[in-house]
Protein backbone atom coordinates (compact mmCIF):
# COMPACT_ATOMS: atom_id res chain seq x y z
CA UNK A 1 0.00 0.00 0.00
CA UNK A 2 1.37 3.37 -1.04
CA UNK A 3 1.56 6.02 1.64
CA UNK A 4 2.81 9.58 1.51
CA UNK A 5 2.93 11.38 4.82
CA UNK A 6 3.77 15.08 5.03
CA UNK A 7 5.10 16.83 8.09
CA UNK A 8 6.64 20.16 9.06
CA UNK A 9 3.86 22.63 8.42
CA UNK A 10 3.10 25.44 10.81
CA UNK A 11 2.63 29.15 11.36
CA UNK A 12 5.57 31.47 10.65
CA UNK A 13 6.12 35.15 9.98
CA UNK A 14 7.03 36.61 6.63
CA UNK A 15 10.71 36.19 5.87
CA UNK A 16 11.12 33.10 7.99
CA UNK A 17 12.09 29.54 7.08
CA UNK A 18 10.19 26.26 7.16
CA UNK A 19 11.03 22.73 6.04
CA UNK A 20 8.44 20.21 4.92
CA UNK A 21 9.11 16.48 4.69
CA UNK A 22 7.32 13.71 2.83
CA UNK A 23 7.91 10.13 3.92
CA UNK A 24 7.10 7.61 1.20
CA UNK A 25 6.36 3.93 1.62
CA UNK A 26 5.09 1.22 -0.66
CA UNK A 27 6.52 2.91 -3.78
CA UNK A 28 8.98 1.45 -6.18
CA UNK A 29 12.11 3.54 -6.16
CA UNK A 30 13.32 2.46 -9.57
CA UNK A 31 11.54 5.09 -11.61
CA UNK A 32 9.41 7.75 -10.06
CA UNK A 33 9.03 11.45 -9.62
CA UNK A 34 8.03 13.23 -6.45
CA UNK A 35 6.52 16.68 -6.27
CA UNK A 36 5.05 19.29 -3.98
CA UNK A 37 1.82 21.05 -4.79
CA UNK A 38 -0.10 23.62 -2.80
CA UNK A 39 -3.65 24.82 -2.63
CA UNK A 40 -4.75 28.10 -1.11
CA UNK A 41 -8.37 28.81 -0.21
CA UNK A 42 -10.55 29.37 -3.30
CA UNK A 43 -7.63 28.62 -5.61
CA UNK A 44 -6.61 25.76 -7.84
CA UNK A 45 -3.99 23.28 -6.69
CA UNK A 46 -0.67 24.42 -8.16
CA UNK A 47 2.72 22.88 -8.75
CA UNK A 48 5.48 24.07 -6.43
CA UNK A 49 8.51 21.86 -7.00
CA UNK A 50 9.42 18.42 -8.24
CA UNK A 51 12.34 16.03 -8.28
CA UNK A 52 13.14 12.99 -10.38
CA UNK A 53 14.21 10.19 -8.08
CA UNK A 54 16.64 8.55 -10.50
CA UNK A 55 18.33 11.60 -11.99
CA UNK A 56 17.92 14.12 -9.19
CA UNK A 57 16.73 16.71 -11.67
CA UNK A 58 14.49 19.37 -10.16
CA UNK A 59 11.92 21.86 -11.35
CA UNK A 60 10.27 24.80 -9.64
CA UNK A 61 7.35 27.12 -10.11
CA UNK A 62 8.50 30.62 -11.02
CA UNK A 63 6.91 31.98 -7.86
CA UNK A 64 9.24 29.96 -5.61
CA UNK A 65 12.49 29.86 -7.61
CA UNK A 66 15.39 31.03 -5.53
CA UNK A 67 13.43 30.64 -2.29
CA UNK A 68 12.44 26.97 -2.18
CA UNK A 69 14.66 23.91 -2.53
CA UNK A 70 13.46 20.35 -3.08
CA UNK A 71 15.74 17.46 -2.16
CA UNK A 72 15.57 13.72 -1.60
CA UNK A 73 17.01 11.34 0.93
CA UNK A 74 17.47 7.95 -0.70
CA UNK A 75 18.20 6.13 2.53
CA UNK A 76 15.08 7.44 4.25
CA UNK A 77 12.87 7.37 1.17
CA UNK A 78 11.94 10.96 1.89
CA UNK A 79 11.55 14.21 0.00
CA UNK A 80 12.06 17.57 1.66
CA UNK A 81 10.98 21.05 0.69
CA UNK A 82 13.03 23.80 2.26
CA UNK A 83 11.20 27.11 2.12
CA UNK A 84 12.95 30.36 2.88
CA UNK A 85 11.95 34.02 2.66
CA UNK A 86 8.37 32.95 3.09
CA UNK A 87 5.65 35.36 2.02
CA UNK A 88 1.98 35.57 3.01
CA UNK A 89 1.19 34.46 -0.56
CA UNK A 90 2.81 31.10 0.28
CA UNK A 91 0.02 30.34 2.72
CA UNK A 92 -1.65 27.11 1.60
CA UNK A 93 -2.05 23.43 2.26
CA UNK A 94 1.03 21.72 0.85
CA UNK A 95 0.68 18.26 -0.65
CA UNK A 96 3.27 15.65 -1.50
CA UNK A 97 2.62 13.70 -4.68
CA UNK A 98 4.24 10.84 -6.57
CA UNK A 99 4.04 9.39 -10.04
CA UNK A 100 5.77 6.68 -12.01
CA UNK A 101 8.23 7.79 -14.64
CA UNK A 102 11.33 9.92 -14.63
CA UNK A 103 9.96 13.19 -15.94
CA UNK A 104 8.60 15.93 -13.73
CA UNK A 105 5.09 17.06 -14.56
CA UNK A 106 3.54 20.32 -13.36
CA UNK A 107 0.05 18.90 -13.81
CA UNK A 108 -1.63 17.48 -10.72
CA UNK A 109 -3.56 15.06 -12.95
CA UNK A 110 -0.33 13.22 -13.75
CA UNK A 111 0.25 12.19 -10.14
CA UNK A 112 -1.49 9.11 -8.86
CA UNK A 113 -0.44 9.20 -5.25
CA UNK A 114 -1.06 11.97 -2.77
CA UNK A 115 -0.54 12.71 0.88
CA UNK A 116 -3.18 14.32 3.05
CA UNK A 117 -1.39 17.66 3.14
CA UNK A 118 0.12 19.94 5.75
CA UNK A 119 -0.92 23.52 6.45
CA UNK A 120 1.56 26.36 6.04
CA UNK A 121 0.49 29.78 7.24
CA UNK A 122 2.68 32.86 6.76
CA UNK A 123 1.67 35.98 8.62
CA UNK A 124 2.71 39.47 7.57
Amino acid sequence: QVQLVESGGGVVQAGEFLRLSCAASGLSVSARTMAWFRQAPRKEREFVAGISWSSGMTDYADSVKGRFTVSKDNAKNRVDLQMSSLEPEDTAVYYCAARGGRSISVSADMYGYWGLGTQVTVSS
